[in-house]
């Protein structure tokens, strides 16, 4: 039985840490959060005793939500900067996009997006639409995040030795991808999830 409680920065007992040392999303702010004899008002409790798994449930859902839409936009940046990159760059007297591996790796990554697009816009609908959405966030943040490793992959395999430089931003989506398939409940959970919304 879990509740949920509202612990204010500043309360004796309570203490953060920063983390540093992260290999992705370098600009948010990671702490580990410390609690020794720490004290909070009754007035701070979220809901009702014994309804923190729901909550955090419901939370998750959301959050589910959010990680997609990271995903999505990342798998988006990843494919802008190699399909730029690809005109760009020349072998052979023509733009590398010209040869049909990279034309052909391009047109997946396209198609990927926008099935994930559509998959996180029906969630984002039913949840907007306050009907339920648990597989569907599942779902999306499963297909998401697995897209965004996918293409930033092949992103940087377009760059060729230039997308493992810092200087190329696909190196950073390279990099930031991969929490994706870990925060919110990793991509195995969310396997899970879906496979008990559909009758497993």
């Amino acid at each position: 039985e879990f509740t949920t409680i509202i612990v204010e920065k500043g309360t004796p007992g309570f203490k953060q840490v920063s983390m540093h040392g992260k290999m992705m999303w370098r600009a948010s702010d990671t702490a580990e959060l410390y609690f020794d004899d720490c004290r909070v008002p009754e007035e701070n409790l979220l809901g009702k005793i014994g309804e923190g798994s729901h909550i955090m449930l419901h939370t998750l859902d959301g959050g589910r939500l959010s990680i997609a839409a990271m995903g999505l936009g990342c798998a988006q940046g990843a494919f802008e900067a190699a399909l730029q990159y690809g005109n760009e760059r020349k072998q052979f007297g023509k733009p590398i996009v010209k040869f049909q591996v990279n034309a052909f790796k391009l047109a997946d990554m396209a198609t990927k997006i926008e099935l994930a697009r559509n998959l996180l816009y029906k969630a984002c609908w039913l949840k907007d639409a306050g009907k339920p959405y648990g597989k569907e966030a599942a779902m999306s943040k499963l297909y998401c995040s697995e897209i965004a490793k996918q293409v930033a992959d092949e992103a940087v395999q377009i760059h060729g030795g230039y997308g493992l430089m810092k200087d190329y931003d696909v190196e950073r989506f390279y990099r930031d991808q991969r929490l994706l398939q870990i925060g919110e409940g990793t991509s195995e959970i969310q396997r899970l999830v879906i496979s008990r919304y559909i009758g497993c």
